[in-house]
């Protein structure tokens, strides 16, 4: 009886540790981290064609103010504000009476000084045979030939009274100096108008056929592609194209076959079909931007108003290409307090990390130090993973433009964004109707529908956030049972 009761006793204490050391056991297994798995691409080396883009706006090749000259009552506006008017179309109407009888008086002006020298003429000519004689004397000779030529000047003076007078007369009639759009008018009909203040100003004009585009380079990126270009990094246009890039010789190049030439992004995704030729490279640099002022040049063959005066766009510059360019895509770099920087995967699938240099262009980075074609590198989830663990890699292909490709393959319903912009607005429903009215509780205590249902949830919470009385009251006696 008394070894029953020592084997026990004892066996307690023998058993105990057993459990304990093999429950540490399974605990440390249990607790070992898999392996993660990462999604790795190879880096890649290629041409990339350099199609930089910029923020630009839209501006008239001509933006001219429409002005009296001469001061009336404006009696006729002859266009439709906002149309697209030939040269010469006449657009206003000035009251032209009092200019009319202005003509009049210097036509006839005109007329009294073209018979005052023929009179002057024929008493000349009697005085210069007279004088031949010696019939007259040599004072009333030259006073004859004095007032001939006071005459003749005189109908000179009248001529140009009568060609100002048809001049302030054609100026009633205020006609487009260009061809393009006219604008709204400034003066109501009925107004006074005068050629010096600001009443003269009657509506503005502009051309849009060629269209200015007007756009800025940052200075850094215009050293990076010079540099490039003058290290032969990078190439502009192809081989036949490379005698076009002289000054004189882009000028006269048509844009379609410019080594390098500017394309418009319209706000609805498609790009304008003229392309651009620059005309214009500021000498200097905006000290406020640290920038270079560009202009490109559009023909406007139809006059659309695909591009408008004043409109934002974005503008590429097309021709250039980075030759041998490494590529990862943007994903695959972390953006660290000490710069750029990649993670590695080495031949033992252990992450390294990488400090590289690059430079954004569209959704993938162009590697200038830090990384060579074929090293394996994180594409993405950089920040799930750290320097020195082991990892489980699956390799993905990479590939220039799948990105873009993608988002094609997202919208193959032929539907642009704007459409689909426009369906999501008509589809949301109105303020009125998103707003549920009051409703009031019945008499009867009936509740709705939703009140019923949202009562129970709300209940819920309060009643398990107060522990039951027999709960508490319980557990002081679990304490001591156990």
């Amino acid at each position: 009886m008394k070894r029953k009761l020592l084997v026990r006793a004892f066996l307690p204490v023998f058993v105990l540790p057993v459990l304990f050391f093999c429950g540490c056991k399974k605990a440390d297994q249990s607790g070992a981290m898999p392996v993660p798995t990462v999604n790795a691409i190879t880096v890649i080396q290629q041409d990339l064609p350099w199609n930089i883009e910029y923020p630009a706006q839209v501006a008239g090749s001509l933006e001219i103010q429409i002005r009296a000259q001469v001061g009336g009552i404006l009696q006729a506006r002859l266009y439709n504000e906002g149309e697209y008017v030939q040269e010469g179309t006449q657009l206003f109407q000035i009251d032209d009476k009092s200019y009319k009888v202005a003509l009049e008086k210097a036509q006839g002006t005109l007329a009294q000084a073209q018979a005052e020298e023929r009179r002057t003429q024929r008493t000349y000519a009697r005085m210069k045979r007279l004088r031949a004689d010696n019939a007259v004397s040599q004072q009333d000779y030259d006073n004859a030939l004095s007032a001939y030529e006071t005459a003749q000047a005189n109908v000179k003076v009248a001529k140009s009274g009568v060609s100002d007078a048809e001049i302030n007369l054609g100026y009633t009639k205020v006609t487009a100096p260009i061809s393009g759009i006219a604008g709204k008018e400034a003066q109501s009909v009925g107004s006074l108008i005068s050629p010096t203040g600001e009443s003269g100003f009657l509506t503005t004009m502009v051309q849009i056929n060629p269209l200015y585009v007007n756009f800025s380079m940052p200075s850094r990126q215009f050293e990076k592609l010079a540099a490039g270009f003058v290290s032969g990094q990078i190439s502009i246009g192809t081989a036949e194209q490379q005698d076009k890039l002289a000054a004189d010789q882009y000028r006269k190049t048509a844009a379609a076959d410019a080594p390098i030439y500017v394309e418009v992004l319209l706000n609805n995704g498609k790009i304008y079909p003229e392309k651009g030729k620059i005309i214009f490279f500021d000498s200097s640099e905006n000290t406020q931007t640290s920038s270079l002022a560009m202009k490109a040049e559009f023909a406007n063959p139809n006059n659309s108003r695909a591009l408008m005066p004043g409109q934002f766009v974005r503008v590429r510059l097309v021709g250039a290409v980075y030759k041998n360019a490494i590529l990862i895509p943007s994903s695959a770099l972390l953006n660290t307090a000490q710069g750029l920087v990649a993670y590695a995967v080495d031949a033992n699938d252990t992450i390294a990390a990488r400090p590289v240099q690059a430079q954004l262009q569209d959704d993938m980075y162009i590697v200038t130090d830090g990384l060579k074609a074929g090293d394996r590198i994180l594409r993405e989830g950089l920040i799930k993973v750290r320097p020195g663990q082991q990892v489980q890699v699956k390799m993905q292909d990479f590939k220039v433009g799948e990105q873009k490709e993608e988002e094609e393959t997202l919208s193959q319903d032929g539907r642009s964004v704007a459409t689909l912009e426009e369906e999501i607005e008509s589809s949301e429903a109105s303020d009125e109707q998103a707003l549920p009215e009051e409703q009031s509780v019945p008499a009867d205590n009936t509740q709705p529908a939703d009140a019923a249902q949202a009562t129970p949830a709300a209940d819920k919470p309060a009643a398990s956030a107060q522990p039951a009385p027999d709960a508490k009251a319980d557990a002081p006696a679990a304490e001591t049972a156990q």
